[in-house]
């Protein structure tokens, strides 16, 4: 079938896009398209045009198959389309159905009018790809909504509703028949008169301010973290709204191909593609659709009321159980003030708020369990516990039943080993907070069967999770990294860096908060008893600062108490002289003379450790792909999408120089620092993680 159908009726064409399955702007659309706007303007017995799409999408945006082909930059090109529309001499009107993103929206924008379907979303996410919109979109947009809106619109990318875009001046009318309303509106458009094209509506851009306008940069380059997408945004928005439309078209056009062939697009498109990767798994059948209308969540803190908000929020029933009452009761009321909360945001709806506490039953009985299709639990990290709940998990969980541990670092095979079904258990490691963070790391266990791990994918992406398999060793792929992070952080301290420097290089690196600052978010007391553990196993040639000890010892415990490495007001950080005193004091007791630290050696020191240590994940198996462990990453521990995650970056910076720092980190901290065999071959050969079978 044709990826563009043309019908006439009556004295207006209709031209429905139909390439499966979400209309993407390839070249052949493009072509068709334009063949088809050329084809009706010569048709004496049409007075106007309707455009459409599938239910799915009118148009979703770029093919992101052609990314980086001759056939993303042939003609007609967007703009061309853009140009046809704008220009026709008959009215054109948009008939929006299902999605309409990035150059959909962009050539919707172009047309005389826009009707939306009230099921619609449009949106203009470039800035996800490290991109603005290079179709007119700074220049049109804002003519709508007025530049405030606009910014916030294409900055974050967002998605709105159809009543959204409506409320925004964006459509012109929200109508479930949208076919027929678009052909009522184009016939009527033709007997009047077509409005102004957009680019020429200029009433709305002089709402612009400069003064109001500079603290709305502010702001969005707070969130940015150093992504550049949003500063050329913000400087394309001010160029229309302050330069004429060619200009601000030209501007916006030059911008976007500076973005385009920069590192930051580089590594945004590559996080884009490695997400969708690491969906496939060999010898997991990717099909899979396990039945999901009721689990259980075994442990009612703040990681199990977190999850069993997640099968909430996706509208699957969940028993939260908990043998404790007090715990039961505590946990209850924490997830109600959680939904709470997000209704005070306006994050989600009354409705939405009572809706999910409905499909939420708290128990302490497991046989609550025996009609359940998934548990996770949740409890902490204790083998003796996690082994002693499988046990009762094996009597009366259904056999279809995943078993899944929520453990963020202990052995799957040991807790396997209470169940007589070692195929059905897996670990389902959730993110704090549960509800909020996208990742969800997929351990897999010596016996668990393939379709389990298909099974609880499919799961990860009903609950609206980014699923990453991992292999079964201590702390996976994620937290087995993050050991290296945090300690080369308190290294660098007692060596003469500041918490303030390490922080702040982290953060202007991109990171959402620095090490130490995480420090004190999680809470020293809670870092205390996790580094008594790993000690006990920790090499004899292994270096750790006891620098958390000291404070903790000095009563620092972090946020909670207000003291940690900073001094807290609220969640404001402050910095204190004891905390300086304390870590200069500790220097002098192990004979350390201070210096200063450059920047540079504070952001190498702190990122390329887990560069190395993801090579040795790649070696001994625990991650299938770099590109895996770059997942992992950007979804469940802040690290700047415009990075590409630590793999990525540590490729680009140079994996000889990941090397080179491995091996002088393994003289001061202990052999286990050094590189493995794996990146070593890499960087003697100059090549990267793609050569890597």
């Amino acid at each position: 079938m044709s990826v563009v159908v043309s019908t006439v009726d009556g004295d207006v064409a209709v031209i429905e896009l139909n390439n499966q399955p979400v209309n993407a702007l390839s070249f052949v659309l493009r072509k068709a398209l334009k063949e088809a706007i050329d084809a009706a303007n010569a048709n004496d017995a049409v007075d106007a045009i309707v455009i459409t799409g599938s239910d799915a999408a009118f148009i979703a945006g770029a093919d992101v198959r052609e990314f980086g082909t001759p056939n993303a930059v042939a003609e007609p090109r967007l703009v061309t389309l853009e140009n046809a529309a704008e220009k026709s001499p008959k009215p054109v009107v948009a008939a929006i159905t299902g999605v309409a993103l990035g150059g959909g929206l962009e050539f919707a924008l172009a047309c005389h009018a826009r009707i939306a379907h009230p099921n619609a979303k449009i949106g203009l996410p470039e800035v996800r790809l490290g991109l603005l919109p290079g179709a007119g979109g700074t220049v049109r947009l804002p003519r709508l909504t007025g530049p405030d809106a606009a910014a916030d619109i294409i900055t974050s990318g967002k998605h709105l509703t159809a009543e959204d875009a409506l409320a925004h001046g964006i459509v012109d009318k929200v109508d479930g028949a949208v076919l027929d309303a678009a052909k009522a509106l184009a016939r009527k458009l033709a007997k009047n008169g077509a409005p102004k094209p957009v680019i020429e509506r200029n009433d709305r851009l002089a709402e612009f301010s400069p003064e109001a306008f500079a603290q709305k940069r502010k702001a969005v380059m707070k969130k940015a973290r150093g992504a550049a997408a949003q500063t050329k945004i913000l400087n394309c928005i001010e160029t229309t709204c302050t330069k004429p439309a060619a200009q601000a078209l030209a501007f916006e056009t030059a911008a976007f191909a500076e973005l385009v062939s920069g590192d930051q697009h580089a590594a945004m498109k590559h996080a884009f593609f490695a997400e969708r990767e690491a969906r496939k798994i060999p010898g997991v059948p990717t099909d899979a659709n396990p039945p999901l209308n009721n689990a259980g969540v075994i442990g009612s803190g703040l990681m199990g009321g977190g999850i069993a908000m997640v099968f909430a929020n996706a509208g699957i029933r969940v028993h939260l159980i908990d043998v404790n009452a007090h715990a039961l009761e505590k946990g209850v009321a924490m997830i109600a003030r959680n939904y709470a909360n997000s209704v005070a945001r306006g994050s989600i709806t009354q409705a939405a708020m009572d809706k999910a506490l409905t499909l939420i039953t708290p128990t302490q009985d497991y046989n609550e369990l025996r009609t359940a299709d998934v548990v996770v639990e949740a409890v902490y990290e204790n083998m003796e516990l996690k082994q002693e709940i499988f046990a009762a998990l094996d009597k009366v969980m259904p056999q279809h039943a995943i078993l899944a541990s929520n453990t963020s670092s202990l052995d799957i095979d040991q807790i396997a080993s209470a169940t007589s079904r070692p195929e059905s258990v897996i670990g389902a490691h959730f993110f704090s907070p549960a509800n909020v963070m996208k990742l969800l790391e997929v351990v897999r266990g010596e016996k668990t069967s393939p379709e389990m791990i298909g099974a609880v994918f499919a799961m990860g992406r009903r609950l609206g999770k980014v699923p990453v398999l991992a292999g079964n060793c201590d702390g996976f792929i994620g937290n087995r990294m993050l050991q290296y992070y945090t300690t080369e952080a308190e290294c660098m301290l007692e060596e003469g860096a500041t918490p303030e420097q390490v922080d702040r290089v982290a953060e202007s690196f991109g990171m959402a908060m620095g090490p130490l600052a995480m420090r004190d978010l999680a809470g020293m007391d809670t870092s205390i008893r996790i580094r008594e553990i790993r000690r006990k196993t920790m090499p004899a040639d292994e270096h750790m600062p006891e620098i958390v000890e000291r404070l903790v010892e000095a009563g620092r415990i972090g946020q909670k108490n207000g003291k940690g490495y900073y001094r807290y007001e609220g969640r404001t950080r402050i910095s204190d002289p004891e905390t300086m005193a304390i870590i200069k004091a500790y220097s002098a007791e192990k004979g350390l003379a201070r210096r200063e630290l450059s920047d540079e050696e504070v952001r190498d020191r702190l990122f390329m450790p887990l560069v190395n240590e993801g090579a040795k994940e790649l070696e001994d198996g625990t991650a299938l792909r770099a590109s895996d462990i770059d997942t992992v990453w950007l979804n469940g521990y802040g690290f700047p999408v415009h990075r590409g995650g630590p793999m990525f970056w540590g490729a680009r910076v140079g994996l000889d120089r990941v090397v080179a720092m491995a091996e002088k980190l393994a003289q001061q901290n202990g052999k286990r620092w050094g590189p493995g065999d794996l990146l070593r071959k890499l960087a003697a050969e100059g090549k990267g993680w793609g050569d890597y079978a």
